[in-house]
């Protein structure tokens, strides 16, 4: 295999930093002086159709334009659809997974809410996604239609439909086609058996459906990448024809280029769009245009009779395949014209894959530098498992050719499409929307990238990985931190540390400033350490089945899940801050986006009193609380529609999806000190009600006392 001597991948390392962080423009020349943004701040949106693509397995490295174009070496990848796509609209070049491996990279898209809180963890393939918001609810309400074609893998335990308990038609979404289990997706021809697989379990057909009904005996030679297409254009078309003026959202999410390594049938049609590209014909035996000839036969030409092995010639089929596919989606909505009322995402769910279910030969993602200039690869907390290949396309909202720099996660996406769809983010999300970013007006708000993340294995032993080769992984964490990450592996107690980089320019993760500080920095860095570990406790919640008995849990503990969540020194005077909001919701927003009409300060917690009218009303209390003893807390909250109770960032109490009117508890692990809370509310049917109560250490059940109350002094007020 030829392979790309290191120094020439430090020397395009090196070009690709000075290229994305000294002038972004100048990657696409004279494309990039294209007409900017229309959208200002004088301007708001209409509220666009949405699209989120999400690749399995795709690296970051795969892409022309972020790693291919520049790299040196034999062996190249081409993706013409991609890099227009990263012309015509914008890179999120420092856009993070919720976690390195698939299941809960997509839970913690789907729900909104980063890995401290998720309910998928880990390796929790086909767990259920959690009964709460998701990108396809909150739509849903805000009057869109709403599609998931693809691979699913979250539904829960059952066999059928009617016994998943989290089927995506139960999760917000009215019309599902694709694969419910997460082995499913490793095979990509449903109707058809592989022959030359390894594995029996890739080799049989697999179960498809639509929406109830089990249509893979109709799928005969349909090559799921094609497939998946097809049935995205045909959704987009008919929604077009029959209720254009209701916008839609569609979640699109491949199985490819993970696992078998298999090629289409035939050549991708020409053209692409509305009359060209893949096509859904719609009859069994021949669902697709490209249901046709052998399966697992064709190679695109352009990486034949060039001395590549078998598997890398199908992995560059593959990737090719979907730059394609790509292609021909965004060509039908400039067909249909609804090309600048669309926004489009892509991304990947984590990094790459060294596998391929091939009766003979191997694969691994150093035959192309999948994980491009950086090191790890999926289930790694290094820039290679987790920075994903990122693009947001919006003709004229977003500005040709941008490169944004921001650390952005997947949980953003859920504020992000609800700040589209002209309502605020449910309290429970822990994004924050990137409106701001995506049109070039406004603040951006800063959001929270964080991992935690355990299975077994190590970083490969990669030529490309000379500083990380070979570490354990197990426990894993990452954390941003004044733009700066730590990241820390085979964690055995809290007081391990973090190694912290500057990705920025440190693509490789290769200087450690913890380690290694710069000169004069060494203060700095020790203490940045200290907060990373603190802010890792205080962003994060344990998932208890019972708060008072955690041998009931089913999430696996973490090495530090028992450390006391530390305070902060700051200087406070007696009582809270309360703000008054006025309007009609569909479920407890985040108010920090929204303007309050009245803000106040009081001696404690008065829902009635606080209140500006006693229906369609909501609040939010902030503050601080003094926790007398170090120990385990206890919250119950009683209100009519609904609370959300932050302690630090970390979600104490979500009281509103699943809201009935009854109290419900949290519990967390606090030292003695002061700890900032937010407290939401909301009332509804002019019964307003709220209270909340604490026990622990040496404190039995009781209303917070007034005197545990306080909030931030400015001094001279």
């Amino acid at each position: 295999m030829s392979k790309t001597p290191f120094c020439c991948r430090l020397h395009a390392y090196r070009q690709l930093v000075r290229a994305l962080s000294l002038s972004a423009i100048l990657l696409w020349g004279a494309f990039g002086a294209a007409l900017p943004s229309r959208a200002d701040s004088a301007e708001r949106l209409d509220r666009p159709n949405i699209i989120f693509i999400l690749a399995d397995d795709l690296g970051y490295g795969d892409i022309g334009v972020l790693w291919q174009n520049s790299v040196a070496g034999e062996k190249k990848l081409r993706s013409p659809n991609f890099d227009r796509m990263a012309r015509e609209g914008m890179i999120l070049n420092q856009h993070y997974t919720g976690a390195p491996v698939c299941a809960p990279a997509r839970g913690s898209l789907l729900a909104g809410v980063h890995q401290g809180h998720a309910a998928i963890r880990n390796t929790d393939f086909d767990n259920a996604l959690d009964h709460n918001h998701t990108l396809g609810s909150t739509l849903q309400q805000a009057g869109y239609a709403t599609a998931l074609i693809g691979k699913y893998g979250l539904q829960g335990e059952g066999d059928s439909p009617t016994s998943w308990t989290a089927y995506p038609t139960e999760r917000g979404f009215d019309f599902f086609h694709g694969y419910v289990r997460h082995t499913d997706g490793h095979q990509h021809y449903p109707a058809n058996r592989w022959e030359i697989g390894n594995n029996a379990s890739h080799q049989s057909p697999k179960e498809l459906y639509e929406n109830e009904r089990e249509i893979s005996a109709d799928l005969d030679k349909c090559f799921t990448p094609d497939l998946f297409t097809a049935r995205a254009k045909k959704w987009i078309t008919d929604h077009q024809s029959k209720q254009a003026a209701q916008p839609f959202f569609l979640y699109l999410a491949y199985d490819t280029p993970h696992a078998a390594l298999q090629l289409p049938t035939t050549a991708y049609p020409t053209e692409g769009g509305t009359q060209g590209g893949v096509q859904w014909i719609g009859a069994p035996g021949h669902m697709i245009n490209t249901a046709t000839g052998t399966i697992d036969s064709w190679r695109h030409p352009e990486y034949v009779d060039r001395g590549w092995t078998d598997e890398e010639e199908r992995f560059a089929t593959l990737v090719r395949r979907m730059d394609d596919n790509i292609g021909d989606l965004l060509q039908t909505l400039r067909d249909l014209e609804i090309d600048d009322k669309t926004l489009v995402v892509f991304t990947a769910d984590n990094g790459p894959h060294n596998v391929h279910y091939l009766t003979d030969g191997s694969y691994a993602p150093t035959s192309f530098d999948s994980f491009g200039p950086f090191e790890g690869i999926k289930r790694d907390c290094y820039e290679g498992g987790v920075r994903q290949p990122t693009f947001a396309w919006w003709p004229d909202h977003i500005t040709p050719g941008r490169i944004d720099h921001t650390p952005t996660q997947f949980q953003d996406w859920m504020a992000t499409f609800c700040e589209l769809a002209q309502l605020p983010t449910p309290a429970r999300s822990d994004g924050v929307p990137l409106v701001p970013l995506l049109t070039g007006s406004g603040d951006q708000r800063e959001g929270i990238v964080y991992v935690e993340f355990n299975q077994r294995g190590q970083v490969p032993n990669y030529e490309e990985f000379p500083t990380h080769a070979g570490e354990k992984r197990l426990n894993q964490q990452l954390i941003f931190l004044d733009g700066y990450k730590g990241v820390r592996n085979d964690i055995q107690t809290h007081a391990d540390h973090f190694q912290i980089y500057d990705v920025r320019t440190d693509l490789a993760e290769a200087h450690d400033l913890f380690a290694a500080p710069p000169p004069g920095q060494s203060a700095y860095f020790k203490t940045l350490q200290q907060r990373m570990k603190d802010r890792v406790l205080q962003l994060r919640q344990i998932e208890r089945d019972d708060p008072f008995d955690p041998s009931t849990d089913k999430v696996e503990a973490r090495p530090y899940d028992n450390e006391l969540v530390p305070p902060v020194t700051v200087a406070v005077t007696a009582g809270v801050e309360v703000n008054a909001y006025e309007g009609s919701w569909p479920w407890l927003p985040n108010f920090s986006a929204l303007t309050a009409v009245k803000t106040a300060h009081a001696a404690t917690f008065d829902a009635a009193r606080h209140l500006t009218r006693a229906s369609n009303a909501g609040l939010s209390y902030q503050g601080f609380l003094q926790v007398p003893a170090d120990g385990t807390w206890t919250f119950y909250a009683d209100s009519d529609a609904g609370m959300h109770l932050r302690i630090h960032d970390s979600q104490v109490i979500d009281d509103d999806f699943n809201h009935d009117g009854s109290e419900t508890r949290g519990t967390i692990r606090l030292a003695a000190g002061l700890h900032p809370f937010t407290l939401s509310y909301r009332t509804i049917d002019e019964a307003p009600r709220l209270s909340l109560q604490w026990s622990g250490p040496a404190t039995a059940k009781q209303p917070l006392p007034d005197a545990a109350l306080f909030q931030s002094h400015v001094p001279g007020s």
